[in-house]
């Protein structure tokens, strides 16, 4: 399976739920001989992506994972490949099963080096040095080995997760393999899709080793299947009206920050919502948004006299007290609320507001970015990345909240402790005016009545997803704008919803 065809959600296994199928598999009668078949899946993957070539590196650690490869090597040999096996650690302290493909591999002739050679040439890279065991920085001698290999001009695929990356959070221990294809077992790792992990993952394959569905356990972590989210869509009928679609305002737009306001706006416009309030704080506001005369801007105050089915507070709010003033009574009022920017740092800075937010019975949605998370857990933007799955589960318990921690691999996390990471977007969502455009799209989505966790859910994947599809088509990723992220999530939506036969001939 490769991850790259995903479309239902899938679960995603931490370090101790893969421990246990494992050692549930082992009472299986007969026990299913996991590393021959990890070892068999990787030169399956290995053949098809030589294609014509024939020689192959293979870099063996001194544990599971190592064994996992030197079954690769052994089989790939049988095949006729020419086969360099690089060996660390002492053979006679490995594990029993590694210790076994170690043996196999010697007695058909395999050979061992301890060290890449300066003068060898090679087509594919296997590495297999650390698997998901390893929770501590490499020492010097790995360091060294693995800047070598990422200063080969040779494809790289990884077994089970590149060597050097933290399967659980996706950060490098000091120095990690940039793989190509990443082939991993069982099930998939959260550390493969956030933070650095899609940076050092290249193309994810899975594996099940022939476990049966049934066999895995039920886990609170899942990766953002496109099917899932856009199921919860439905087409509307010829016979709907604005009113049905949701009133959604934005509560923003200080002094020099009006576009940011304004940016949120037209999102949730262009998703959908059915009419949009954009209140904004600059005393010599706009009257009109002349690129976009739909949006209706108003006072600041009447964000609380009109009737809507949900604020979005935050973009270019500012920090004045007139700005802590709006927040406290959005916070103390029943909509619900889409918080970001401004609104996230002042919270960070008056705990009486955050009991205010863990005690409000609407709903709470927040999209923080690593340093705003970092102010409201009053801890450095590095503590929130080195764990980015605790912390937005930590934030989401304590503040009552649906927290969508942004970044490559935006994990949402829910009070009820599950937990869900996105695999969509690229670089070009780094700059100014995405997250405006990100909460729009939530609360254009809470506004047409989606739940809180299907309208976060549904626009954190579109949102990325439209990134791609413009990098797909030629635009970006350097330059990618927030308005053509949000007209490109309108086209890509309209298609989930009436791409089938019947609705195109009802409209057209």
């Amino acid at each position: 399976m490769q991850v790259t065809e995903l479309t239902h959600n899938q679960p995603l296994y931490r370090s101790h739920d893969i421990r246990s199928i494992e050692q549930a598999a082992l009472k299986l009668s007969p026990a299913p001989a996991l590393m021959e078949r990890a070892g068999k899946a990787a030169a399956e993957l290995a053949t098809q992506l030589l294609g014509n070539n024939y020689a192959v590196l293979v870099l063996a650690g001194p544990g599971n994972n190592g064994g996992d490869a030197l079954v690769a090597a052994r089989i790939l040999q049988e095949r006729g490949y020419r086969v360099t096996t690089v060996l660390t650690g002492d053979p006679a302290r490995r594990p029993e099963e590694a210790a076994a493909a170690f043996h196999a591999l010697q007695e058909m002739g395999g050979s061992f080096l301890p060290a890449i050679p300066a003068d060898g040439r090679w087509d594919l890279i296997i590495d297999g040095l650390f698997g998901i065991g390893l929770d501590r920085d490499l020492d010097s001698k790995y360091q060294e080995l693995v800047k070598q290999i990422n200063r080969m001009k040779t494809p790289v695929l990884s077994l089970d997760i590149p060597s050097g990356l933290d399967s659980e959070t996706g950060q490098p221990f000091r120095a990690a393999v940039r793989a190509d294809h990443t082939l991993t077992f069982i099930g998939l790792k959260p550390g493969l899709f956030t933070a650095y992990g899609p940076d050092y993952c290249g193309q994810i394959h899975l594996d099940s080793l022939g476990l049966p569905n049934d066999f895995l356990p039920a886990v609170r972590g899942q990766l953002i299947g496109a099917d899932e989210v856009s199921r919860h869509l439905k087409p509307r009928p010829r016979n709907s009206h604005k009113g049905m679609l949701g009133s959604v305002g934005v509560l923003g737009g200080a002094e020099t920050m009006v576009g940011a306001a304004i940016l949120a706006g037209r999102a949730a416009l262009l998703l959908g919502a059915g009419r949009v309030y954009v209140g904004l704080l600059a005393e010599n506001a706009l009257a009109l948004d002349l690129q976009q005369p739909e949006l209706m801007l108003r006072s600041p105050d009447s964000m609380f006299v009109t009737e809507l089915d949900c604020l979005i507070i935050g973009p270019g709010l500012g920090q004045s007290a007139q700005a802590l003033g709006y927040l406290r009574q959005a916070l103390q009022s029943n909509l619900k609320l889409v918080i970001d920017a401004d609104a996230l740092s002042l919270l960070g800075a008056h705990a009486e507001l955050q009991d205010l937010l863990k005690n409000r019975q609407a709903t709470n949605i927040l999209t923080p970015h690593p340093a705003e998370a970092g102010r409201l857990l009053n801890c450095s933007n590095h503590e929130i990345q080195q764990d980015r799955i605790g912390s937005a589960q930590v934030l989401a318990s304590r503040l009552n909240s649906l927290i969508a921690l942004k970044g490559a691999g935006t994990v949402c996390a829910f009070p009820d402790d599950t937990w869900h990471i996105n695999p969509t977007g690229n670089p070009g969502l780094s700059s100014a005016g995405m997250g405006d455009i990100l909460c729009g799209m939530i609360g254009a989505m809470l506004g047409q009545r989606l739940s809180a966790e299907k309208a976060a859910l549904l626009a954190v994947y579109l949102h990325g997803m439209a990134a791609d599809e413009l990098v797909r088509k030629g635009t970006g990723p350097i330059g990618l704008t927030a308005t053509e992220v949000a007209a490109m999530a309108r086209s890509l939506i309209n298609q989930w919803i009436y791409s089938s036969p019947k609705w195109t001939q009802r409209f057209y």
